[in-house]
């Protein structure tokens, strides 16, 4: 039959290239869809459930929250590194924490019209589709020819364990996209366009700043070690395009500290920054044993194994499996005269040794050795850093290997057959036109070393390989994530009776007002309010005092907020004397209170009775209690 008209040259004959494009761009348009479908099954559990949140709710009401911020920011021109609507009167240095400006200033239209939960669900289903898709691009255009081999690899990328656990809860750790085109620019197989390539790359390494900088942190380390171990391996092409890569770098970095200069210092020197990390970060280790174990996740998962071998939920963030690690192993030896590959596994086994922290453990137990995490622990910024996050280095790592295998075995030949491109992609054999993308030699192609495959067994090869390679990543298959049940915002709240009773200048205190790391009514409230009202406290990380910049979860601790938190932990009513009463009165108006709110509640009789002690009776309004408190404050 008679391809389209398209597909037909003037004098009738048909264009095989342009078929064959068509045919690439349909495959390039299936892959993505597959990622977005992946994607959203993985957050269905929530689409359209307002009263249900991820396993780590308090985390996502933040990132809501920053969410909400960020559509704010935009659409009344408030400044996007600080915000007043959390703990009052100080407010919050938003620079100095996770406000993801990259995904929700692009998302605010999504927050606007549907609300924060909607636009969280779409960030998450943006990093995991985004992140793997980014991959996929990248393994088709610069390191495999094959587009299936790059579809599985971007699968990995963006899909392993560690991705999906942390999407649930930290959107700064899960939105990766960024990462592949950094990585292209850096270790272009070229050498010319240095000063455009530079340029981009700075502003990419800008915009992944506000994204999340602790990523940026992991990625200039692994960059950094795979750079010298390509160096060491293929020191010939390493001399050839040092001065490029050089270039690019100080170019990028000119353009990136250009625009970074004042957010930085804002971070670092502005209202509310402070030092350090609230909580004892070297703490947060993986055990070896989680390696080879199966994430709760996964298709073949618990939820008892993984809580023993890592900090908790959303740091599972190796959980391999014995078959992919058994798998990568085959293939560093299989492939090991390549360059790219000798990197790979150096970063991948540095990644993997640091996330084990100060001292290996081994099924929980400390077998006394000490972790090369040692080194770092006192290096800047590496010395922030959470060590069971070095292991989602191991992600892409082990991505490339098994795309690069899947390459490499459905480039073999059938026995008696001429060698067969596995390219795919417009300009066939792209991987072996453009070199690896990370500064090899255009001649390293996509094989190992070898010459011509013509006598080489690739059906067979073909089969069991790709066998090999499902058999590994099948019970890596995730599952939904996790939901909780969450109190609803109360209608007092959510439809806007509070503004009878808080004039301008003053602010709405949710009951428990909590500080520290507890899950923050107001901080989910003010989100799902697209931040209606001021309050005190919430979820964030700020200076334990005016005087004391060492971090500190949330507000400082006034004393009516421990009493009133200590009743919603314990469910008892404290013994409340005219001392607490008069506190009570000077937190208010330090808070410059205006209404106390209660939803709902675990221990919320407790609660509400405590607040009655200090304050008087409240009275039920649209399901909440509210205590008018003007009269005490003034």
């Amino acid at each position: 039959m008679a391809g389209p008209a398209a597909d037909v040259a003037p004098d009738g004959r048909r264009q095989p290239g342009l078929v064959r494009a068509r045919w690439v761009r349909s495959l390039d348009a299936a892959v993505v869809a597959g990622y977005l479908g992946l994607a959203v099954l993985l957050t269905s559990r929530q689409w359209g459930r307002p009263d249900r949140l991820f396993h780590q709710d308090n985390d996502q009401m933040l990132f809501e929250w920053m969410l909400a911020r960020a559509a704010r920011a935009v659409t009344a021109g408030e400044n996007p590194l600080h915000s007043a609507a959390l703990n009052a009167p100080d407010g919050v240095n938003l620079m100095a924490n996770t406000s993801v400006l990259g995904l929700g200033v692009p998302l605010a239209p999504v927050t606007l019209l549907f609300g924060t939960q909607a636009a969280f669900l779409v960030a998450v289903v943006v990093s995991l589709a985004g992140t793997a898709t980014a991959w996929y691009v990248l393994l088709a255009r610069r390191l495999v020819g094959s587009r299936v081999a790059a579809a599985v690899g971007g699968l990995v990328c963006g899909f392993a364990p560690g991705m999906v656990a942390q999407a649930g809860a930290h959107l700064h750790m899960a939105a990766q996209f960024l990462v592949p085109p950094i990585l292209a620019l850096v270790f272009r197989p070229g050498t010319d366009r240095v000063r455009r390539h530079g340029a981009a790359l700075g502003l990419l390494v800008a915009y992944q700043v506000f994204v999340g900088e602790e990523l940026l942190v992991f990625l200039a380390l692994a960059a950094g070690v795979f750079a010298v171990a390509y160096a060491l391996a293929d020191r010939a092409a390493a001399r050839r395009l040092a001065p490029a890569l050089l270039g690019r770098l100080g170019v990028g970095a000119l353009v990136a500290g250009t625009l970074l200069a004042y957010p930085l210092w804002f971070q670092f020197l502005g209202p509310q920054h402070y030092q350090g990390m609230p909580f004892h970060a070297r703490g947060f280790q993986l055990d070896a044993a989680s390696f080879t174990a199966s994430a709760r996740q996964t298709v073949l998962g618990d939820g008892y194994v993984p809580g023993l071998l890592s900090p908790n939920p959303t740091e599972e963030n190796s959980f391999f499996g014995p078959g992919l690690l058994v798998l990568a192993v085959v293939v560093v030896a299989w492939l090991w005269r390549r360059p790219l590959v000798r990197a790979l596994a150096a970063v991948g086994l540095l990644a993997a040794l640091l996330s084990l922290g100060d001292t290996v453990r081994v099924d929980g137990a400390s077998t006394g050795l000490p972790g090369p995490y040692r080194l770092l622990s006192g290096v800047p910024l590496l010395d922030l850093v959470v060590p069971a996050r070095f292991a989602l280095i191991c992600v892409p790592v082990l991505g490339v290997l098994v795309a690069l295998s899947l390459d490499r075995a459905l480039a073999l030949a059938p026995v008696g057959g001429e060698a067969v491109s596995a390219g795919t992609g417009s300009g066939g054999g792209a991987a072996a036109s453009s070199g690896t993308g990370s500064g090899a030699p255009a001649s390293s192609g996509t094989g190992s070393g070898g010459g011509a495959v013509a006598d080489r067994p690739g059906a067979p090869v073909r089969l069991l390989w790709g066998g090999a390679v499902a058999a590994a990543l099948l019970p890596l298959a995730p599952t939904p994530i996790r939901t909780v049940p969450t109190w609803p915002v109360p209608a007092f709240v959510a439809d806007g009776g509070w503004r009878a009773y808080v004039p301008a200048g003053r602010t709405l205190v949710p009951v428990p007002p909590v500080t520290g790391a507890g899950v923050s009514p107001a901080t989910f409230w003010s989100a799902r309010t697209g931040l209606a009202f001021t309050a005190p406290g919430g979820y964030f990380i700020g200076p334990g005092a005016a005087d004391n910049p060492t971090a500190h979860w949330g507000a400082p601790d006034r004393p009516t907020a421990v009493l009133l938190r200590r009743a919603a932990e314990t469910g008892e009513v404290p013994v409340v004397t005219d001392a607490d009463r008069r506190q009570a009165v000077a937190d208010l108006r330090h808070w410059r209170a205006a209404v106390l709110v209660q939803g709902g509640l675990h221990r919320g009789e407790a609660v509400r009775r405590t607040v009655d002690a200090l304050v008087g009776p409240g009275r039920e309004v649209d399901g909440a209690w509210v205590w008018d408190v003007r009269p005490l404050v003034g």
